[in-house]
């Protein structure tokens, strides 16, 4: 049995209410938010209006900020995750990030930062010890790739453990 969609109408103080208790569980992006709050709305008509007042209005609160929130998304997932740049740009576009507010935040989050070291520290993280076969160098290179971690980066590290070029070069394309 599907769950019923509510039939309740929402006025801008009640809508405000829940977006507060949305950015209260976790932060969000503007285009987050708007997607939970269209869910409540979409059977009003002045839904889109009462939507944009809340934005707007919030944003003036600065409870939303988008270039906050990709600041602090980019530094948890760097530092938490050991995810690399790539992965991070990503998540943020699916997220609804403009692309500017997500250059400026990864740039930012990752100019420090030595992508080898990382990517040694997610391999730690993940458990992911030295290939002994094709099957588990080809296994570590996705999980690498899925990461976030350049080709060069990852072919790099492969080197280290001295893994057959034929191997290597089939890999990179």
């Amino acid at each position: 049995m599907p769950f019923r969609r509510s039939k309740k109408t929402y006025d801008e103080a009640m809508l405000y209410d829940y977006a507060i208790g949305a950015l209260g569980r976790r932060m969000r992006s503007v285009a987050e938010l708007k997607r939970l709050l269209r869910q409540r709305v979409s059977n009003q008509e002045d839904g889109p209006a009462l939507m944009e007042a809340v934005i707007t209005r919030l944003k003036e609160q600065r409870y939303l900020n988008d270039s906050q929130y990709a600041a602090a998304y980019s530094s948890f997932r760097r530092d938490n995750e050991k995810f690399g740049r790539r992965r991070v740009v990503s998540e943020l576009k699916n997220r609804g990030v403009h692309n500017d507010v997500i250059e400026t935040a990864v740039d930012a989050a990752y100019t420090d930062v030595n992508e080898e070291k990382l990517a040694r520290e997610f391999m730690r993280r993940k458990r992911l010890k030295k290939p002994v076969d094709r099957k588990q160098t080809a296994r570590i290179f996705r999980a690498m790739a899925r990461a976030g971690f350049s080709v060069k980066v990852i072919v790099s590290i492969l080197k280290k453990w001295d893994i057959e070029e034929e191997i290597l070069t089939e890999l990179e394309t």
